[in-house]
């Protein structure tokens, strides 16, 4: 029977192939053969995103979305560099590695963890396209599109129970979208004092990982657990809204200090002044400001021919950095004629204060704040002054120590927001004038920024044969209560240099509407200019309250 089976399988195998053969010569010589169209060319313009993503889903982002940019020249710049940038990579790698590494020696049995060898390998990332984008802070915000499919050779070695274990990474790709953010812009090189970096997206990482010689990332159940495991821990560290800030100025060089508080100035009396005048008594008065502003001083009335004088006033100062900062008095003696003689001068660190707390001090006046002047061994007399440090309402929390301890407001990117119960109190109000764009005259092009709110002027500098002036001026108006249903106008002038009639020119004005400055606590917007084709003012304003 096994015989017989066999000998018809031979048979049929022999019968089939030659019948197979006839009839495929048949159908190949008397088929038809179909007409061969042409291929069906389009232009990249006449496919929508989809369709390109779909064809090409290499296709660089300068190609895919207009707004991204070719960065050829950054990519060439990057290969160039690229032998030097391994090697600095790797040594700033082993430097961060090796505290890293030193906290698990002599743990787990564990004898030494080091780098035999790390090299970031001859390709280098690559630009597939930048985009850059326009604020209205003081900041300058990227977006590229990096993909490195790399070659690195990094071997790991752990020495464990006078065993050597080496990891080696292989075939690295990574792909990733940051958010790059230069901020603030400050007038000190580089020019920014921070990077800021976060990922838009989720990065796709690849690569490989040998053990032993044996590639461990190809069991798929372990490859995806990685992959989603490093998507995860790394999203929850640099996804967008959490954000990695990188310093690179240091803060005290580049302070942009926004006001925290208010200083209320008592100026009660002064006692024992010199007498500075030939014929009579001195006329006394004093200027009072704060170390690191450029605000004009305030000055207390004059008390004729009197050396014990008595102002009681008040005044009310804007604070920057209570840490750093000093209250100058002066009390001069007032002339008719020329100059006025200073009597004496002192100084008061604010860190001396506790916010809420009034404090009195009586203080020695002197020639100047030299010490080992030999002038100021000579009595001048005493000034009584009453010091109270009130800050606003976002920095009051914790306040309950001594200015010693230090304190600084962090800014964010969000603006801050009342509540209806919160909209009371006295408050500062911050008029910050950036500077404006295609501001143009008929007669002439210097422009300045006037202010006005409840009576008063304030104005900029003055910038000559310009249509787009940046003034970035801030201003500062004390108020007893929130403006909430108030507006502060904003013209933008010209004014000609020298004389000659027409020698001021109105380009444009605006009317900005407090009511959201007080909700929000902050706006920063640009503004279309009334009376003007197309010009615009860029102005930010701020509410603080104490």
């Amino acid at each position: 029977m096994g015989f017989l089976s066999s000998f018809l399988g031979i048979l049929g195998f022999g019968i089939g192939i030659p019948i197979g053969l006839l009839i495929g010569f048949f159908f190949f010589i008397y088929s038809e053969p179909r007409a061969v169209k042409d291929p069906v060319v389009k232009p990249l313009y006449e496919f929508n995103t989809t369709t390109l993503h779909d064809l090409l889903p290499e296709i660089p982002l300068w190609v895919k979305s207009p707004d991204y940019e070719r960065v050829d020249w950054l990519n060439k710049f990057i290969l160039d560099m690229w032998p030097y940038l391994d090697k600095a990579i790797c040594g700033m790698i082993r430097c961060m590695a090796q505290p890293i590494f030193a906290e698990y020696i002599g743990k787990f049995q564990i004898e030494a963890i080091e780098f035999e060898n790390l090299s970031l390998g001859t390709l280098p990332p690559t630009f597939h396209g930048m985009k850059v984008f326009e604020t209205n802070e003081k900041e300058l915000v990227m977006e590229p599109a990096i993909r490195w499919a790399g070659n690195p050779n990094i071997i790991l070695v752990l020495k464990l129970l006078s065993l050597r274990i080496k990891f080696q990474l292989v075939d690295l790709q990574i792909f990733m979208a940051p958010r790059i953010v230069l901020k603030p812009l400050v007038p000190s090189f580089p020019c920014f004092a921070n990077i800021v970096v976060c990922l838009m997206e989720k990065p796709h990482i690849d690569f490989g990982m040998k053990i032993l010689g044996g590639d461990i990332m190809s069991i798929p159940a372990l490859y995806r657990f990685v992959q989603e495991t490093i998507k995860k821990q790394v999203a929850s560290l640099y996804l967008w809204p959490h954000t990695l800030e990188l310093p690179v100025l240091d803060a005290s060089t580049v302070a942009i200090n926004k006001p925290v508080g208010i200083l209320h100035v008592k100026v009660v009396r002064a006692l024992k002044l010199l007498k500075m005048d030939f014929l009579g008594a001195s006329d006394p008065y004093v200027k009072l400001s704060l170390t690191g502003e450029r605000l004009p001083a305030k000055k207390t009335a004059i008390i004729r021919k009197n050396l014990n004088p008595e102002w009681n006033e008040n005044f009310k100062l804007t604070v920057k950095d209570p840490q750093s900062q000093l209250l100058q008095l002066h009390v001069y003696d007032w002339d008719k004629v020329g100059g006025h003689d200073r009597l004496g001068m002192q100084v008061v660190p604010l860190k001396l204060l506790t916010p809420h707390e009034t404090k009195e001090f009586v203080l020695d006046l002197l020639k100047n704040t030299n010490i080992d002047d030999p002038q100021n061994k000579k009595h001048r007399g005493q000034i009584v002054v009453e010091l109270t440090f009130i800050p606003f309402k976002e920095d009051s929390d914790g306040f309950s120590e001594p200015l010693e301890g230090g304190y600084g407001k962090k800014e964010s990117g969000i603006s801050k927001s009342f509540n209806d119960g919160d909209l009371s109190g006295a408050g500062v109000l911050l008029v910050m004038v950036q500077g404006a764009e295609d501001v143009e005259g008929e007669r002439h092009n210097n422009p300045y920024a006037l202010i006005l709110f409840r009576g008063e002027r304030k104005k900029t500098k003055k910038i000559r044969k310009t249509r787009d002036p940046l003034w970035n001026e801030e201003f500062q108006f004390m108020l007893e209560e929130p403006p909430v249903s108030e507006k502060i106008h904003i013209e933008v002038m010209s004014k000609r240099t020298g004389f000659g009639f027409g020698s001021k020119e109105l380009l444009g004005s605006v009317d900005i509407n407090l009511t959201d400055v007080v909700h929000n606590g902050r706006i920063n917007q640009k503004y279309h200019l009334i009376d003007s084709k197309n010009g615009m003012i860029h102005v930010e304003l701020q509410w603080n309250t104490i």
